[in-house]
This record gives structure tokens, C-alpha cells and sequence, in this order.
């Protein structure tokens, strides 16, 4: 046996439990900030009492606060919070699975604000709600459990339940947007050019229009006709639909294209929809319209090719009317009252190897109205009135009679409250300016492919759960809610104490640029109010890129939050 030097004899006498019921200094007890400043002070103390003899420490305390076991970790005591996706039990796991499968139906079957309403109303009414205009027509008078809805044009629509508490003690607001970035048809948009016919258009919202060439195009809407019917269209989305696709230059003759910036290498007027390259053609044997099309033929005879007339103008541009008359009665003059959206076509589907992701068109917002109508429609015997609205117009600003700065909300809910027997002018100020709201909007998740445009410790990273916006805006918060330190205090609690993943953000550097939601818009009436939402990749795209994980964890939060924000 080696002998016992002198030091070796007094550091084993001084650490042992006969000196020192526990070490002076012990590495493992010692507070984490002062480890991360100071761990190289601390070599030679990384051993505990004699009796407790362990392996030397093999890792350093970085390492220590990325571990998902870490018991701060767990209880978001550090500031970088931990992947949702290492705390999931397998009953969570199958949960989460089962809602992103009704998520991704969701999206994949509503492309338009009309759709996502007319959809949010379906499901709400399997819910036990009933239309307010049907509850103030009856004279009901609205108790607590009750459950309302209103909507506007078809494009808006607001959900009441009605909580325990009295309304002037305010409401637990929920709110979103279902509009997205698209390609809207002109109101004259059909036209022939070289024997190709074209729908043009004008896009709606932040684009950028190079992304929308050369991929395959759906039409989704509505063309109302003047004896007041309405007819739906919907092309582009079976497996035996056509479908439809704006072109783009080869590159063997991309030269100068390619020489230009990202923003005009295709115009605004370059996205030109292309539907049809075949004539109208007459057959001679019984003077029919080839290809059923017969209810067409007379008006479209001028321009019809055949035996007599085999160069008339734009007979691919009366092969396509032809067509529309025959599968839903319309002219050309009914693009001047028609709403007809270009938007990608096809299902949102699984992404990854693991199947983590969801890749889809319209996460933003889609991504936070569903999990928020979910989350209401889920919301039982809840103590504050729980409300969620899904509003229009938000991608161009809200304006108009759909969009949240009309007085919609205000009327809606000010209507409730003469129902339920609280109603005034004073006590509709009282019950907006004691209400606390989430406006559910997406944010910027971190891209590792552009680490410049984003600040890293503000930033939302997939995965890692709903992303809390203190402020939006751009240029010095210009035109931006700035949440105050108190509510957001209250939210911290009520996410914490639900265990949900939740995480805070910016939308990318100081300088970078920036966006705007509906937040500021109720913040007006003097309510606490909060951007939350999911973290979206390639945001604004035809398609965009969500974590199954964060737009779980959104729909707990949303639920935590009209549960116990009392």
C-alpha cells in the first residue's frame, strides 16, 4: 500500500465527517450563478464528504443547464427553457397526436376566413352554442354556463361562455386572426395572351412574390350573383381537380432576371394565374360545343373556332367561360361580385423524419385560432367569462367592417351584457377595461440559416413551447402593445402552475424590421393585453413550418389561461 503523506493525511482528516458534518465548499450545493462565473475557482473542490465519495464530475455546468432533468430546468428557473419534447408522458404524447391530426384537417380543409368561420361556427354549435341574434330575437337572458356566438359577413366571429363571475369584473379574451397571405383575382381578371388564358391578381398581405411561382394553386370562394344567390368554389384540392400555377422564366434566359433584387425579379403584375390553353371548338356534325359545354355556345360563338372561322380571337379565353357557365352558372361580368382567393394547393402533411413538424399553408394565424377555438370550445364551468374572437383584415392592417378595429367586439359584447341583465354604457367600459386578453398570434421561430437577423436570447426556437411577445412593433416599438410587468407576472404564474412549455421573444433584432397584431387594438379600452402564440418557420410563405410540440403546448396555455386568469 502506497503510504499516507502528511497533506494527504490532513485533507482526508479535514473533508472527513469526523471534522466537517459537510465540506466548507461542496460543488454540488453551490448556487448555479456563482458555478457559471467561477467554476475554474472550484477545481479542486469537486468531491463531497468521505462518507460520500463520488466520481469526479464529469461535466461542466453548461452542459448541466441544457439537461431536461435538471430540477431548475423543470421549473423554468433558468432563463434558456428546455424542449417541450423531453418532458412528454406517453398519455401526453398521444394527446398531442391527436390534436395535431384534427390541427392539420383543419388547415388543410379552411384556406379562407370564410371557411375558417363557417367551420369554427360548425364545431361551436356541436358545442352546445347558440347565435346571439337568435338568443336576442327570443328575448333570452344569458346565465352563467351559457354559451353565445356572433359573426360578421362570414368572415369574423366571436365566442362568449359565460364564466361565474359578473361581466363588468371582465373578460378572459382569446384572440386571432384567420386571414393569411394569398393572391387575390382582380374584379376584371380574366384575359387571353398568346393562346394562354391568365386570371390576374393582387396579392393580400406581406408576400414575397417570388414564392409564389411555379408551385400548384387552388381557387377558393365565393361569387355572389345578382339575384342575391351565392355560389361556393372550391378547385384545386381533390385528387381529380385540376389545378393551376403562375409561370417563371427558364433559366438558360434568366440572365438579366437573375441580376435583379429578390423584390423585382417577379412584379406584382407578373402574377398572372394561368387556367386554360384550349380553344372553343365548334363541331360541325350537330353545331355542339365540344366537351359539354353546349350552354355556352351561343354567347360564345364569335369567338369560336371552326370550319368558317378557324382564327377567331381569344377562343381559349371562351373555352374558359364556357366552362365557368356550365359548372356554376356564372359570366364574366360576376367577377365584379366575386371573393376568389389563390392559395397553395394541397394537405398540410407531416414533416421530418421524426414527424415533429407540420408542414402547411396558413399556420399564420391558423396556428393560434385553432388551439384558441379548441381551447373554448374545451373551457367548462370556467370563473371569468371565457370569449375568443377570429378576426379578419389583420395581414392589411383590421380595417373594414370585418376587421378588429370595426366595432364588432364592442357591439357583440355589449349586447351580452344587456342579456345578462348588467347592461349600460359605464358597465360596458367597466367589464373591456377589467378584461385580460392573449393575442394569439404567431411568432418568428430561430432559424439557424439566418442567425443574423435574429437576437438568440430573444428569440422563439421550435419545440420549445408557446412564445410570450412582451412587445411587437418595429423602430422603437413603433405602433405596438407593451405589455405591463404586473400582467405578465400573472401569466407567468398561470403558465408555471399549469406545467405548460412556454417560452419569451422578440421578432428578430432591434434593427431588423418587425409586424403588428390586433393586441394594441384592445389594449385601447385599458384591458391587459399580450402577444402569444406559436413559433413559425418561414413565415409568410405559401408554406410555413410549426412544431407539433408548440402548437400543443399553445393549446394547454390558452386553456390554463381561461381557466385561471381570475
Amino acid at each position: 500500500m502506497k503510504p499516507i503523506g502528511l497533506l494527504d493525511a490532513i485533507m482526508a482528516f479535514l473533508f472527513s465527517d469526523n471534522y466537517w458534518p459537510t465540506p466548507v465548499v461542496n460543488i454540488g450545493q453551490l448556487p448555479w450563478w456563482i458555478l457559471a462565473n467561477n467554476f475554474d475557482r472550484y477545481e479542486l473542490l469537486k468531491f463531497e464528504p468521505h462518507s460520500k465519495l463520488k466520481k469526479r464530475r464529469e461535466t461542466t455546468m453548461i452542459n448541466r443547464i441544457e439537461r431536461a432533468d435538471h430540477p431548475k430546468a423543470s421549473q423554468g428557473g433558468f432563463m434558456e427553457r428546455p424542449s417541450a419534447w423531453k418532458s412528454y408522458s406517453p398519455e401526453q404524447l398521444e394527446e398531442l397526436h391527436y390534436f395535431n391530426e384534427g390541427y392539420k384537417a383543419f388547415i388543410s380543409d379552411n384556406k379562407t376566413e370564410r371557411e375558417c368561420s363557417a367551420t369554427a361556427i360548425r364545431l361551436a354549435k356541436e358545442a352546445g352554442y347558440i347565435r346571439l341574434s337568435d338568443a336576442i330575437a327570443a328575448g333570452q337572458k344569458l346565465k352563467t354556463g351559457d354559451k353565445v356566438y356572433a359573426d360578421i359577413r362570414g368572415k369574423s366571429v366571436i365566442f362568449v361562455q359565460l364564466g361565474k363571475q359578473p361581466l363588468q369584473n371582465g373578460l378572459n379574451i382569446l384572440g386571432a386572426h384567420i386571414d393569411s397571405p394569398r393572391l387575390d383575382v382582380k374584379q376584371n381578371p380574366l384575359e387571353e395572351r398568346s393562346e394562354i388564358a391568365t386570371l390576374d391578381t393582387h396579392y393580400y398581405g406581406g408576400v414575397k412574390k417570388y414564392q409564389w411561382v411555379t408551385i400548384p394553386l387552388a381557387i377558393h370562394g365565393v361569387i355572389a350573383l345578382k339575384d342575391g344567390s351565392t355560389v361556393p368554389v372550391v378547385i384545386g384540392e381533390d385528387e381529380d381537380d385540376p389545378v393551376f400555377c403562375i409561370s417563371d422564366l427558364l433559366i438558360h434566359l434568366s440572365r438579366e432576371q437573375l441580376g435583379k433584387k429578390a423584390s423585382e425579379a417577379i412584379e406584382g403584375e407578373m402574377l398572372d394565374l394561368i387556367v386554360g390553353n384550349r380553344p372553343l371548338v365548334l363541331v360541325e356534325k350537330n353545331n355542339e360545343v365540344d366537351g359539354s359545354n353546349a350552354s355556352a355556345q351561343k354567347a360564345m360563338a364569335d369567338n369560336a373556332c371552326d370550319a368558317e372561322n378557324p382564327s377567331a380571337k381569344e377562343a381559349v379565353k371562351a373555352s374558359v367561360l364556357a366552362l365557368l357557365k356550365d359548372s356554376y352558372g356564372i359570366e364574366e361580368e360576376d367577377f365584379l361580385s366575386a371573393e376568389l382567393e389563390i392559395v397553395p394547393a394541397g394537405a398540410a402533411r407531416d414533416m421530418g423524419f421524426d414527424r415533429s413538424m407540420v408542414l402547411g399553408y396558413g399556420h399564420d394565424d391558423r396556428s393560434c385560432a385553432y388551439p384558441s377555438l379548441i381551447a373554448q370550445l374545451d373551457a367548462h364551468e370556467v370563473e371569468r367569462t371565457a370569449v375568443t374572437v377570429l378576426a379578419d383584415k389583420e395581414e392589411i392592417g383590421s380595417r373594414g367592417a370585418t376587421g378588429m378595429t370595426s366595432r364588432f367586439f364592442e357591439n357583440t359584447i355589449a349586447e351580452i351584457l344587456e342579456l345578462a341583465d348588467e347592461g349600460g354604457s359605464l358597465a360596458l367600459r367597466r367589464c373591456l377595461k377589467n378584461s385580460r386578453m392573449l393575442s394569439s398570434d404567431v411568432s418568428a421561430a430561430y432559424d439557424p440559416n439566418f442567425p443574423n437577423s435574429f437576437e438568440i436570447k430573444n428569440s422563439a426556437f421550435m419545440g420549445h413551447g408557446l412564445a410570450f411577445n412582451k412587445y411587437t412593433g418595429s423602430g422603437g416599438k413603433g405602433n405596438s402593445n407593451d405589455a405591463d410587468a404586473e400582467y405578465i407576472a400573472l401569466i407567468r404564474r398561470i403558465m408555471d402552475d399549469a406545467g405548460i412549455a412556454w417560452q419569451t421573444a422578440e421578432l428578430g433584432r432591434v434593427d431588423a424590421g418587425g409586424g403588428g397584431t390586433i393586441a394594441y387594438m384592445l389594449a385601447r379600452y385599458g384591458m391587459q393585453v399580450i402577444d402569444c402564440g406559436v413559433p413559425v418557420l418561414s413565415m409568410h410563405a405559401p408554406w410555413e413550418i410549426a412544431s407539433k410540440a408548440d402548437l400543443y403546448e399553445a393549446y394547454r396555455g390558452y386553456m390554463a389561461f381561461l381557466r385561471h386568469c381570475a
